[in-house]
This record gives C-alpha cells, sequence and structure tokens, in this order.
C-alpha cells in the first residue's frame, strides 16, 4: 500500500528549512571554493614551491581537482543513508566533516617545514572535502523539495543552489579583504590560513541551525509505506543503489550530461579565471578577486528568479537558456577578459554568471523531481556527482593545461561550448518534471518494484 502524499509544510516552517538549508550549504561551498582560491594564489608556491610557476599552479590544481574524485564516493555513502534514515541526520554529519577538514587546512605546515609531507597532508584533508561535498548537495536540496509544494518547488528548491555564489562570495570577500590589508609576504606567510580557521566558527553556527529543522515529511511518509510493505506483504526493499540503476538509470544519465556545462563554466568563470586574468592578461590579483566577488552577488540574486521562472515555464527551458547562453558566451567571455580592464573583466563574470544560473536554479527541483523518495537521495546525489569528476574537477586543470599548450583562449573557449553541446542533448532528452507530485512517484515506482531480500 501506498502512502498519502503529505500535505505542504507551512510557509513560516517551509522558510526556516529553507534557511537552515541555505546556511548550511554556504557554509560548505565556502570551504570548499576557499580551497579552489588559495590553489589558484598561493598553494603552488606554499606546497609546490620546487616547480615552476604555472607548473606549481597545475599541480595545486590537481590537488583541487582530487576533493572532486572523492565527491562520488560521498554520493553513495550518504545517499545510501539519507535513503535509509533520513536526510537531516547525514546533512549534520556533512557539515563536521567538511567543517573540521577545512579547519585542519589552516593548520598545515607547508613545504618549508616538512617538505614532500605537506602536500600529501594537503590532498587527504581535499579527500575529506570532497567526501563530504559529495553528500551535502543532495541532502540541501532534497529537504527543501520534499518540504515544500510542486507549483513553487522550482523557487523555492533554488535558494539551496544560492549557497554556490554565498560560499564563493563569502571565501572571494575574505580573500579579497586579506590581499587588500596585507603585503604578499605576510598574506603568503600567514595570512592565508585565516579564512581557513574561521570556517570552524561558521560550522557551529551551521549546526545550530541544521539541529533546529525537522525531517522531511515526504520521506517519513514513504518510511512508513516501506515498512507496511514489509509487515503486510513481506517485500524488503533493495539497497537504493540498486533501485537506481534499475527504475532510474536513463535519469541518472541525463542528470550526469546535464551537469557538464553547468559544472564546467562555472569552474572556468570563477576558478581558472583567477590564473588567466593574473598570468596571461597581466592584472593583479585584487582586481581579479574583485571581479569574481562582484559577478557571484549578482549570481545569488538571479537565482532564485530563475527558478521562479522554471515554475512558470518548466525547467527544462531555463536550463536550455543556460546551456545556450554560456556556450555562446565562452568567446566574448575571453575577448573581454583580454581587454585588461577592470570593467571588461567583471562584465564578462558577471554575465557568465547569470547564464550559469539559468542552469543551476532548476537543477535543485529537476533532479529531486526525476527520482522516487526511497531512492531520491542515492539518484539525485549520483546524478550530480559523478558528472563532477570529468566536468569541475578538471575544468581548471584542462583549461591552465590547455593555456599552457596554446598560449591562447580559442581551446578553452572550444572546451566550454563542447559542454554546452552536451548538456543541450542530454536536457532534449528529458522529460519536463515541473508538475509532478513527488509522492505519486514514489507509489508508482513502489507498485512496480515487487523485490526480495535486501541486498
Amino acid at each position: 500500500m501506498a502512502a498519502a502524499t503529505p500535505s505542504p509544510t507551512p510557509p513560516g516552517s517551509l522558510k526556516r528549512i529553507v534557511a537552515a538549508s541555505l546556511i548550511g550549504t554556504t557554509i560548505e561551498w565556502y570551504d570548499f571554493f576557499l580551497y579552489g582560491s588559495a590553489a589558484a594564489l598561493v598553494f603552488n608556491k606554499l606546497f609546490f614551491p620546487e616547480s615552476d610557476p604555472l607548473v606549481g599552479t597545475l599541480l595545486s590544481f590537481l590537488t583541487y581537482a582530487v576533493g572532486f574524485a572523492a565527491r562520488p564516493l560521498g554520493a553513495l555513502v550518504f545517499g545510501h543513508y539519507g535513503d535509509r534514515l533520513g536526510r537531516k541526520k547525514l546533512l549534520v554529519l556533512s557539515l563536521l566533516l567538511m567543517g573540521g577538514a577545512t579547519f585542519a587546512i589552516g593548520l598545515l605546515p607547508t613545504h618549508a617545514t616538512v617538505g614532500s609531507a605537506a602536500p600529501v597532508l594537503l590532498t587527504v584533508l581535499r579527500l575529506v572535502q570532497g567526501f563530504a561535498l559529495g553528500g551535502e548537495w543532495g541532502g540541501a536540496v532534497l529537504l527543501v523539495s520534499e518540504h515544500g509544494d510542486a507549483k513553487r518547488r522550482g523557487f523555492w528548491a533554488s535558494w539551496p543552489q544560492t549557497g554556490a555564489p554565498a560560499g564563493q562570495l563569502l571565501a572571494t570577500g575574505v580573500l579579497s579583504a586579506l590581499t587588500a590589508l596585507l603585503s604578499d609576504a605576510a598574506f603568503a606567510s600567514w595570512g592565508w590560513r585565516i579564512p581557513f580557521l574561521l570556517s570552524g566558527v561558521l560550522v557551529l553556527v551551521g549546526l545550530w541551525i541544521r539541529l533546529s529543522v525537522d525531517e522531511s515529511p515526504v520521506f517519513k511518509a514513504a518510511l512508513a509505506a516501506a515498512e507496511e510493505r514489509k509487515a503486510v506483504a513481506g517485500q524488503v526493499e533493495k539497497m537504493p543503489l540498486v533501485a537506481v540503476l534499475r527504475h532510474h538509470w536513463r535519469d541518472v544519465l541525463i542528470a550526469m550530461g546535464a551537469r557538464m556545462a553547468e559544472n564546467i563554466s562555472y569552474y572556468v568563470i570563477t576558478a581558472f579565471i583567477l590564473v588567466y586574468a593574473t598570468t596571461e592578461v597581466g592584472l593583479s590579483k585584487q582586481t581579479a578577486l574583485n571581479a569574481v566577488l562582484i559577478g557571484s552577488a549578482v549570481h545569488f540574486a538571479v537565482i532564485p528568479l530563475w527558478g521562479a521562472l522554471s515554475d512558470r515555464i518548466g525547467r527544462r527551458p531555463v536550463y536550455l537558456i543556460g546551456a545556450i547562453g554560456v556556450g555562446a558566451w565562452m568567446f566574448p567571455f575571453f575577448t573581454l577578459i583580454d581587454r585588461g580592464t577592470f570593467g571588461s573583466l567583471l562584465l564578462a563574470v558577471t554575465v557568465g554568471l547569470v547564464l550559469h544560473g539559468a542552469m543551476y536554479a532548476p537543477q535543485a527541483a529537476f533532479f529531486s523531481e526525476m527520482f522516487a523518495t526511497r531512492m531520491r537521495y542515492s539518484g539525485a546525489s549520483i546524478g550530480a556527482q559523478f558528472s563532477s569528476v570529468a566536468a569541475g574537477a578538471p575544468a581548471p586543470l584542462i583549461a591552465t593545461a590547455l593555456l599552457a599548450d596554446y598560449g591562447d583562449s580559442t581551446p578553452i573557449a572550444l572546451y566550454v561550448i563542447a559542454a554546452a553541446l552536451l548538456t543541450v542533448v542530454a536536457i532534449a532528452c528529458a522529460k519536463e518534471t515541473r508538475d509532478r507530485d513527488l509522492g505519486e512517484i514514489e507509489e508508482r515506482t513502489a507498485a512496480d518494484a515487487k523485490v526480495g531480500a535486501d541486498a
């Protein structure tokens, strides 16, 4: 017997849920992006000093990419237990892991102190960050999606997505302030540690807020239905991963394809640009950081607008606007940066992030609506995080290598355009999900899932 679809969460409670997801996600992304910015600015000198500057940057970005390699494992582990035990418990754990690893990076000895052990320790902590973030995203967006109603799900679920630009804004803002206040020598000596150590304070705030929210009512209803099926008919659920691969393999592939342009373009626009603008164009670190800072603020503001638009015209049309727009913007993007002025750099970054937001905003609701409740954490996380290994992880590394080999931005622009074409194909193959009821997806899948013993 399928469980009845629970009533939508009252607006006041929903806002608290949104705030809890947003604040926690902001902290996690702050930790993650802080590493990316530091990798572009100082880690090459602190942890790989024996390499020439560009090779050192490549090695620094390689440790950055390692964090992405751990995200699929985080998606599998957190997805499994999130679908079995609930969203809230796993979100608290992910925040603790991410915050602890980031705080520890702020205490790390550098290559000058412990030699080759320094980059090894850095890589281990980066793996912990990636593992935690692999489980964070799915739980945060699902907690909001499953509390809201279908009519405004795109809008409400887009708010946890603003945690990415908010985290970028916070990380870039702290770094920008430090580079403005400190000399290059002071920043490289000890100033870079400050934003990592601040993570400890932010985690305490995030935990206090996350512990105050309730578990998803949709998840509670699905769990009760599964227990009833087991008691009445002896029907035991398969592992969430097995169920996802059986019932939603096509949706996983679509989600992975949808992430390609979104993920690659974001890290080119926000992480690689710090390298390109400073080493190739000759702009200062402060100028590049300020452009990303302002662009991230605009990005934060437009994401809920794109999410609301997806409630009106659908997830697919809005996503396609973003994918096609990012692809079309790449050549103008680099042309503007090559002008070497702050205004042209700011315009390039801001327009790129606005177009990126058209993909990122509906993504939370879109992916949530693809999967049944008892496999939704696993399905959404696997689709999102497995693609990150091929997309966001190597994006700054590939872009930097292309720049080193060709000395020109054209191959980098073509790289992002190819990703945009792949995303357009994936979205064209997807079904519109805007009007789906999350409980109905659960009922349809449960009726079809006559399984044996738990794998």
